[in-house]
């Protein structure tokens, strides 16, 4: 059974937890997430499709990510989301922790920190090793595609990580 910490409005860990997607926390209490950003020098960025059988936004393209487990700091999440997801060992990639968003779902039970990461590294897609299950394909992708994907409302996370991707910081 995969647990949750629940954190409170500071983002400190209550010491108390919840099973995933159970959808308990009162308002003011939060889960801890986190999205990894991985792009290349030549600023190009890796992005995955949702497979179609996902219940919430099925075909869409996104970053990796997910919840952080129990005991797991940001970092140790979003490293093993992105592995996970990609087969990538960012590790020894540049870059880091980036900023925090807030969302607030009042009376869902469903609150939530989002660390978000950008790591920059040399990889091609043959390095790449999707998840099966999770993902439907992925691809290398500009700004300028990403920016379009959203504009067809088919990129997640695109309005609150968009700084991310207008940064010069991959070339």
């Amino acid at each position: 059974m995969e647990l949750w910490d629940i954190y409170n409005e500071k983002k400190e860990r209550t010491g108390r937890t919840m099973k995933r997607n159970d959808w308990i926390l009162k308002d003011g209490e939060y889960h801890l997430t986190v999205l990894g950003v991985v792009c290349r020098p030549d600023g190009k960025y890796l992005i995955t499709k949702r497979v179609m059988t996902k219940a919430w936004a099925p075909g869409w393209w996104e970053v990796s990510g997910g919840a952080a487990m129990a005991g797991e700091d940001s970092l140790d999440a979003v490293k093993r989301e992105v592995l996970e997801e990609t087969g990538l060992d960012v590790s020894d990639f540049e870059g880091g922790y980036v900023f925090t968003y807030r969302r607030e779902n009042p009376g869902k039970g469903d609150n939530y920190f989002v660390d978000v990461y950008k790591f920059i590294g040399d990889f091609t897609m043959d390095d790449v090793k999707l998840q099966e299950g999770e993902t439907d394909g992925g691809m290398l992708a500009t700004h300028e595609q990403i920016r379009e994907f959203a504009k067809q409302g088919i990129f997640l996370h695109y309005d609150s990580i968009r700084r991310v991707f207008e940064s010069d910081e991959c070339s």
